[in-house]
């Protein structure tokens, strides 16, 4: 999901910007109207953006010398939808390509896309798929599998720009480089998610319930498991 600055064609880089774009923009006006909607929701907002800045910011060393990292996106887009999780993703990126040199400028909507586009939508969708799941169950094969398609997805992104030895042949390369230490990561992702929402039901219920994300049956299986 971190691309360097300047790794993909001027081309690739562009046109993965435009792919970004209405999405960035349709979640910023999402946001604009959970915060008009539900006052009381100003703090989880900003919880999720932390939390992906925070998680997005580890660094582990991969087996090929590279680097993995969990994406922080699930929980927010459970929370707020997918596409609220554009924009955050987008502003958590920006600040790290600009602060700690992780992705780029020039890469920023390729990242954008795979990170806050791609990832958010499949674990919310996974999540709402498993409606008749447990809630943590649901909760934690969301937030794993937001962290696996976004690294699917930089993968697809590097095999259309190098597609040495053609594209199916890089697509599983690029998959490889990544795949022992980010399928781990993946399942601890998902763990740490459905740690941070039970904490959440327990010290913003309320404001979960405006949001529609914890229905009453749901907390009590929630707490019941938690216990």
């Amino acid at each position: 999901m971190h691309i360097a600055e300047g790794f993909l064609p001027p081309v690739h880089a562009a046109a993965w910007t435009a792919v970004a774009a209405p999405f960035v923009i349709h979640g910023t006006r999402s946001a604009a109207r959970i915060v008009r909607d539900n006052p009381s929701a100003r703090l989880l907002l900003g919880a999720a953006g932390a939390f992906t800045f925070v998680m997005s910011a580890i660094k582990l060393p991969s087996v090929t010398g590279s680097s993995s990292h969990p994406t922080g996106t699930g929980v927010g887009a459970i929370i707020f939808r997918p596409p609220v999780m554009a924009l955050l993703g987008t502003i958590v990126l920006l600040f790290q390509a600009l602060l700690l040199a992780h992705g780029g400028l020039t890469t920023l909507g390729a990242n954008v896309v795979s990170m806050a586009v791609v990832g958010p939508w499949v674990g919310y969708g996974l999540f709402r798929l498993l409606a008749a799941a447990p809630f943590v169950v649901r909760v934690f094969v969301g937030i794993a599998m937001a962290n696996l398609a976004t690294y699917v997805t930089t993968a697809t992104q590097l095999a259309l720009a190098y597609p040495e030895g053609g594209f199916v042949e890089a697509w599983g390369r690029f998959l490889g480089i990544f795949a022992v230490t980010q399928v781990p990561l993946a399942v601890v992702e998902g763990l740490v998610g459905v740690l941070l929402l039970n904490a959440l039901i327990t010290w913003a219920r309320p404001e979960l319930e405006d949001l529609q994300v914890v229905p009453a049956d749901t907390v009590e299986t929630t707490e019941a498991a938690r216990a």
